[in-house]
Order: structure tokens, then C-alpha cells, then sequence
């Protein structure tokens, strides 16, 4: 019962158990892509029964993976399988059982408000949007939000953390960004700012069908 229930796996090397971080950023992509696109529906048609079916997943896999064991979460172990020919990059479990307890507060919250009360509110959209950033956040750059909360509220320095974040060195020369750098990036806000203001009557008109335009053209 004990190898069934039990949060991280023990691996030689590490004095604490770890995780997959590899397999854990897949399945933040796979949870992200399917809250989203059950949120754009949501507030798109006002058609929420697919997020309530969002909900319920989400909260299952969570449950799963923080009272039983995250290698028995749907969403881990198809992460697992996506990434299973890529070298492994272990995280220490105990920050990301932290993050996760988080995930499953705000997934119990929506589930009481949207799937048993079937309500909607300001509430369930700022919910939403938390989960959508720290989803985000995870998957796309390897950040664990949850995971600094972690480092805040216990005041402990957590164990390998991805990219080695942790650790206290000086960055290498392809990891910093200089001024010409950040200046090019204050450069292109401002030339999106200045193609929104200048091309926006153009851009909100809706566009015709090329094909029907031309077949119009040759038949006159």
C-alpha cells in the first residue's frame, strides 16, 4: 500500500523524492489547452458545459496525483509518455505538493460554485484566470508559481528546482540580456502600440471571402 500511496519517487542521487518535471510541464500543457479553450466557450457563447466537465477533470487529476500518487494522474501519465524519450529533470516533490494543494483549493472552489451551484461570478472568472496563468507559467516556462509561494511561506531553501533556480550562481553570458536587448523589446511594444492606433479601423472590419470577391469580379 505504501508504493501505491506516496508523493514523488525515490531516485539515486537525490536525498529527497523527486518528480519528473519533464512530465509535469506536458501535462500543464494538456490541462492548460483544455481550460481554455473550455473558458473561451464559457465566455464566448455562454455555453459552460464544457467547463464544467473541465472542472471535474482537473479536480480529479489533482486529487489524484496529491492523495494517491502522481504517477497514477491521467494527465502525468500521458505527459510521461509525450516526453518518455527525453532525459528526465527532477524536481524536488515537496514544493509541488505545495502547489498542487493550491490547484486543488481553487479547482474545489469552482466545482462547489460552477458544477454544484451552478453559478457563475466574478469570483469564478478571477479563479480562472489563476489557473490559466500558473498553468501557463508551468508549461511554457518551466516556472512553478506555486512553488515560490512555497519558498515564501515555509522560509526553507527548496531542493532541486528546475533550471536549478535555487541554486545561487552567476548567470553565463548566453543568459543575460543587455540594454540594446531590452530596448529592442520597449521598441516593438511601442511599434504594436502604433499599428493598433493607426490600423485599427482597417483591422476590425471583417474580412470577405477572396474566392467570392473573385468569382463576383469575373462574373460582372
Amino acid at each position: 500500500m505504501a508504493k501505491i500511496v506516496k508523493f514523488g519517487e525515490d531516485v539515486e542521487g537525490y536525498a529527497i523524492p523527486v518528480l519528473n518535471e519533464r512530465e509535469i510541464r506536458a501535462a500543464a500543457g494538456i490541462l492548460f489547452l483544455m481550460m481554455l479553450f473550455s473558458i473561451q466557450n464559457a465566455a464566448g457563447k455562454g455555453d459552460f458545459l464544457m467547463l464544467k466537465y473541465a472542472v471535474i477533470i482537473f479536480l480529479t487529476d489533482i486529487c489524484i496525483r496529491l492523495f494517491i500518487s502522481p504517477r497514477f494522474a491521467p494527465s502525468l501519465i500521458i505527459g510521461r509518455f509525450i516526453v518518455r524519450n527525453q532525459t528526465p529533470e527532477y524536481v524536488g516533490a515537496p514544493q509541488k505538493k505545495f502547489a498542487w494543494i493550491i490547484g486543488v483549493i481553487l479547482a474545489m472552489t469552482m466545482f462547489v460554485l460552477l458544477v454544484l451551484v451552478n453559478s457563475y461570478s466574478v469570483i469564478t472568472g478571477l479563479i480562472c484566470m489563476v489557473c490559466l496563468i500558473f498553468l501557463f507559467f508551468e508549461s511554457a516556462f518551466g516556472i512553478c508559481l506555486g512553488c515560490k509561494v512555497y519558498s515564501w511561506i515555509y522560509k526553507e531553501k527548496a531542493q532541486y528546482c528546475p533550471g536549478e533556480v535555487c541554486d545561487v550562481k552567476s548567470k553565463q553570458a548566453i543568459q543575460k540580456t543587455s540594454g540594446v536587448q531590452g530596448l529592442i523589446v520597449m521598441v516593438f511594444i511601442a511599434y504594436i502600440a502604433l499599428v493598433s492606433i493607426f490600423f485599427h479601423g482597417n483591422f476590425v472590419v471583417k474580412p470577405h471571402n477572396l474566392f467570392s470577391a473573385e468569382s463576383s469580379v469575373n462574373s460582372d
